[in-house]
């Protein structure tokens, strides 16, 4: 670091550059606050570029047969996300790429299955619609399909293209740090950028945005609470021999989907299929071949008439960051605590984020907004998909 840095002084600083980080920032700029962001990696690093991409509006939430907390949180996810997409939104979000305009939940011909997802049908009918077969996506046309298909009001965005378009009227408030390098003191903050620059930033609020990263944070600064917890998951990739994408939670008897599929293209145009749901959820007490075992079985189970002979698998142990609960369940909505001028959050779900967002532009509402301009500092990479790293791939 350059023996004496640089003083910046600015409204906020944001640490952590996934898409909640980065659409506070958005926020915060449009709204005339000279906020920064700080990325020791390269934006989406963290769990955005492992989200499965699915804006969810509360379905697969609802299978009990009652809207539940967590139903109702993202309840209007879904809207907020295509008015961003229209460009009529409260952000400009008209180049990112929604890579499919719903998601499907697909209950098999078992009957509590079938049962399943009727109830979460009726009880967000307002965004479900049952399908008839000629109206169903075409690996469910086949003829060999036994079950029934909701088409839901869930868009599925590609979550690095989200941060491009989030990013591109503020980059230049957005530095690349190196990792380890924040200092916290009182209202201000010393870091070294990836080039050696030096600087110190002051600030009036500090907002931690940072995912598993938070928690490091928090004790630099003294802090103890809010505690974090980690939720791991272990999902899987499969390529080769596909020929259809599939959005669709495969509904079981339980209240998660008992597999969750999103389809997305590596750097050769493969199509992928990623799948989460139960099968994550359980797949972390399982080794990488004994979950990829698992997939193969549940696949062939499901839909039998794909073949799998020319598939290729990898998996990804992921941990998603929270707020502590003392039962360790998953919170129904975003998280953040102020204590003092720092700010600690989580959005707990990727649709969340504008929510978040809003929460943070109301607690900057105290703040006394500057215009000082911003050094030439370097800026962070973005992150690339899991499934377009070879290296993953058996």
């Amino acid at each position: 670091m350059a023996d004496i840095p640089m003083r910046v002084d600015v409204d906020a600083v944001i640490v952590g550059g996934g898409i909640a980080g980065m659409w506070t920032l958005a926020r915060l700029r449009a709204e005339g606050y000279n906020a920064i962001l700080l990325e020791d990696e390269a934006l989406g690093a963290g769990q955005t570029r492992y989200a499965q991409g699915i804006i969810h509006g509360g379905t697969k939430y609802a299978l009990t047969g009652k809207l539940t907390a967590s139903s109702e949180a993202v309840s209007n996810m879904p809207s907020i996300w295509r008015a961003c997409h229209a460009g009529n939104g409260e952000l400009d979000l008209s180049d990112a790429v929604m890579i499919s305009d719903a998601h499907y939940l697909w209950s098999t011909a078992n009957l509590a299955s079938k049962i399943t997802g009727f109830f979460a049908s009726q009880v967000m009918r307002a965004r479900t619609t049952a399908l008839k077969p000629e109206q169903r996506p075409a690996i469910f046309q086949h003829e060999n399909f036994r079950g029934s298909i909701y088409r839901l009001d869930e868009p599925v965005f590609d979550t690095i293209s989200v941060l491009r378009a989030l990013a591109a009227p503020v980059m230049s408030s957005v530095v690349a740090i190196r990792k380890g390098s924040i200092q916290l003191q009182s209202s201000k903050l010393t870091v070294e950028a990836v080039n050696g620059d030096g600087y110190e930033i002051g600030f009036s609020k500090l907002m931690l945005m940072a995912g598993p990263g938070n928690e490091a944070l928090l004790r630099s600064a003294d802090l103890s609470e809010p505690s974090m917890q980690l939720r791991p998951l272990k999902m899987v990739m499969m390529r080769g021999g596909i020929t259809e994408k599939v959005y669709a939670h495969c509904m079981g008897a339980g209240i998660n989907p008992r597999v969750t599929i999103t389809s997305h293209t590596d750097n050769d145009n493969n199509i992928v299929w990623y799948m989460g749901g139960q099968l994550a959820e359980d797949g972390v007490r399982r080794s990488d071949d004994e979950q990829i075992a698992r997939a193969k079985q549940e696949l062939t189970t499901l839909i039998p008439w794909q073949n799998l002979d020319a598939a290729q698998w990898a998996t990804l142990d992921i941990d998603r960051a929270e707020v502590r609960h003392a039962d360790g369940h998953r919170p129904d909505t975003f998280y953040f605590d102020q204590q003092g001028d720092i700010i600690t959050a989580w959005p707990t779900k990727l649709a969340l984020a504008p929510l978040l967002a809003q929460q943070m532009l109301e607690l900057a509402s105290t703040i006394e907004k500057t215009d000082a301009a911003l050094p030439a500092w370097p800026s962070p990479p973005f992150a690339d998909f899991p499934w377009s790293e070879e290296s993953r791939w058996s």
